[in-house]
């Protein structure tokens, strides 16, 4: 009998350790450097700082209904002109986001560029890939609309899991964007991290997936489950421009080409050729920019 209670008190251990290591590495994500992200983007002269510190901007902290701050900085090159927030994905910050913000500036918009929680300058513990970051994108369109008004016009662009957080905030808080781009989302958050468990350990039993899930519950107060972008995108009714690299191995096309196909129209969809993931505009500029125009062209008139 000790034997039988040892052995399940082993067993007992060993699934909870499993359990902490498996939720560690969905909310603690390892973040990059700070710094080399800095570095990245001005060597790869996608960041010329001279040019953005000529820019009018004005930094800003929102309040995140979680009880941290958000780091935003809006910045306003064309008053009373439309506005393009943006979300980037996990493991960057703000500046990543300054590419892809430039496009807009020189199409006659304003931007904002903020840290999702637990990312740069912003607060908050855990990563929760779109779950709380919905409700901390609302909180940036509410302080947009608390200084612009509520006849403002904007967009919102998003990157990885920026994605993801936006097709979740307009599928499931609320549509008030005019548009939304769409760059390399997951379309559900567990197919997701069974893809990525496949590719780490060469196997996805459903038992680590319902693992993680548990403990996740236990540890970041959300379901793994309510983390899904292919139900949120039904429920959309605005345009939405989809973008991914046929080259991306860690978040497939698939998965786009999945959400594009749910979505309702008005959608469009722009599959580059060439890179890896989150790669399609550094790989494909001036595509990338074109998808951009006709998109813009075809559903979105500036006033």
């Amino acid at each position: 009998m000790k034997r039988w209670i040892t052995a399940l008190g082993s067993g007992a251990m060993l699934t909870a350790a499993a359990g902490f290591y498996l939720s560690s590495r969905v909310l603690h994500m390892r973040k990059k450097n700070e710094d080399l992200i800095y570095r990245r983007e001005v060597e790869a002269k996608r960041l010329d700082i001279h040019h953005y510190n000529q820019l009018p901007k004005e930094e800003v902290w929102i309040a995140s209904p979680f009880g941290y701050r958000l780091k935003a900085v809006f910045v306003t090159p064309h008053p009373g002109r439309p506005y393009v927030i943006f979300c980037h994905g996990v493991t960057e910050t703000k500046i990543n986001s300054i590419k892809y913000m430039n496009l807009f500036l020189e199409r006659g918009f304003n931007g904002v560029i903020y840290d999702h929680r637990r990312h740069g300058e912003s607060g908050g513990d855990t990563t929760s890939y779109g779950y709380y970051e919905k409700e901390d994108l609302q909180a940036v369109v509410n302080e947009l609309i608390r200084r612009e008004g509520t006849d403002v016009s904007f967009g919102i662009h998003g990157e990885s899991m920026g994605a993801a957080t936006l097709l979740l905030y307009a599928g499931l808080m609320e549509d008030r964007a005019d548009f939304y781009i769409a760059d390399c989302p997951f379309s559900d958050f567990q197919a997701q991290l069974t893809h990525q468990m496949k590719r780490e350990i060469k196997a996805a039993p459903q038992l680590l997936v319902h693992l993680a899930s548990w403990s996740v519950l236990l540890r970041g107060r959300f379901r793994l489950s309510d983390i899904s972008p292919l139900q949120a995108v039904k429920n959309i009714k605005k345009p939405v421009l989809f973008i991914h690299s046929e080259e991306d191995t860690f978040i497939l096309p698939d998965m786009t080409k999945t959400l594009y196909k749910e979505k309702r129209d008005p959608k469009a969809i722009y599959l580059a050729p060439k890179g890896a993931h989150a790669q399609s505009y550094n790989e494909n500029p001036e595509a990338y920019a074109e998808a951009i125009d006709r998109f813009l062209h075809t559903y979105y008139q500036t006033r």
